[in-house]
C-alpha cells in the first residue's frame, strides 16, 4: 500500500505569522495533534505539534538548567530556548525541520521515516507542494481496511502450502521437527518446540493463512537439558477430561 491509499487529504495548516493562541486554537477545533506551517507563499517551513507546546512558560514546564551550564555552553543555546518557550508567534515555536514523505512511497517507507525520526506524523508531498498528512491514526485505519478485506480461500493442500512455505522463511521455525495438517480448513499442528514462545508464532503463521478455520495445538515443547516438556493447553485440558 502507498502513502497515497492512506493519508488524510484534508490538510489544516497554519501561517508562520499566526499567533501561538490562533494554532492552539485551530488544533483544538479540528482534533488535531499537529499542524504543518505555512509561509505566506504556502511552502512548507515547519511543524507545530504538540511537544512544541509542552515546555511552556505558561505552564511552567520550561526546562531550568544551572547557571554554570549556561556559562560553558554559551548564551545562545539558552536564549533560543527562550524564544521557544516564551515566544507568541507560530515561527518562533515551531519545528522548522520538517520530515517529509512522497505520496508514492510505501508505507513502510513512511513507517521507517517515523521510527527513525522519533515523529508521530509526515507531511506528505507531491512535487514539492504539500497534498497531504500521514499519522498513526491514519496506519491503524489502514490495518483495518486490510483485515476487514475478504480473502479468497484455498482448498487444504493450498492451507498447508501456504503454512509450510512461511514457516519456511522464518530461521526460529523448527520446520525439521513440525508436521502440519490440514482438513476442511481446520489446522493440526504437531511437533516438538525447543523454546515455548515457537508455540504462538506458529500458531500466528496458521491463522494468517487464508481460509483457516481453527487451530488444534498438539505440539510438544521439550527441553533439552532436563528433558521436562510441557504438552499444548488443548492436550492438558483433554488430559485432565479424561483422568
Amino acid at each position: 500500500m502507498l502513502v497515497k491509499d492512506a493519508m488524510t487529504t484534508n490538510v489544516i495548516g497554519v501561517e508562520s505569522d499566526a499567533s501561538i493562541s490562533q494554532a492552539i486554537a485551530i488544533m483544538l477545533r479540528s482534533h488535531v495533534s499537529a499542524l504543518p506551517v505555512f509561509s505566506s507563499e504556502r511552502a512548507l517551513v515547519g511543524i507545530l505539534s504538540e511537544g512544541d507546546l509542552l515546555g511552556r512558560a505558561e505552564l511552567r514546564t520550561e526546562k531550568r538548567r544551572p547557571r554554570w551550564l549556561e556559562f560553558l555552553l554559551g548564551p545562545g543555546r539558552f536564549a533560543a530556548a527562550y524564544v521557544h518557550t516564551h515566544g507568541r508567534i507560530v515561527g518562533e515555536v515551531m519545528t522548522p525541520a520538517v520530515v517529509t514523505v512522497e505520496q508514492t512511497a510505501t508505507l513502510a517507507e513512511a513507517v521507517d521515516l517515523m521510527t527513525r525520526h522519533h515523529i508521530k506524523r509526515l507531511p506528505v508531498t507531491s512535487n514539492g507542494a504539500v497534498v497531504g498528512i500521514l499519522a498513526r491514526a491514519d496506519l491503524v485505519r489502514a490495518i483495518a481496511a486490510v483485515l476487514q478485506t475478504p480473502v479468497k480461500a484455498g482448498c487444504d493442500a493450498e492451507i498447508r502450502d501456504i503454512i509450510v512455505a512461511r514457516l519456511e522463511q522464518q530461521n526460529w521455525a523448527p520446520i525439521a521437527s513440525l508436521d502440519v495438517a490440514v482438513r476442511n480448513g481446520v489446522v493440526e499442528l504437531k511437533g516438538v518446540l525447543s523454546d515455548e514462545r515457537q508455540r504462538g508464532a506458529i500458531k500466528v503463521i496458521a491463522e494468517n493463512a487464508p481460509g483457516v478455520t481453527a487451530i488444534h495445538d498438539h505440539l510438544v515443547w521439550v527441553d533439552g537439558n532436563s528433558g521436562a516438556y510441557l504438552l499444548s493447553e488443548e492436550d492438558r485440558e483433554a488430559e485432565r477430561a479424561s483422568a
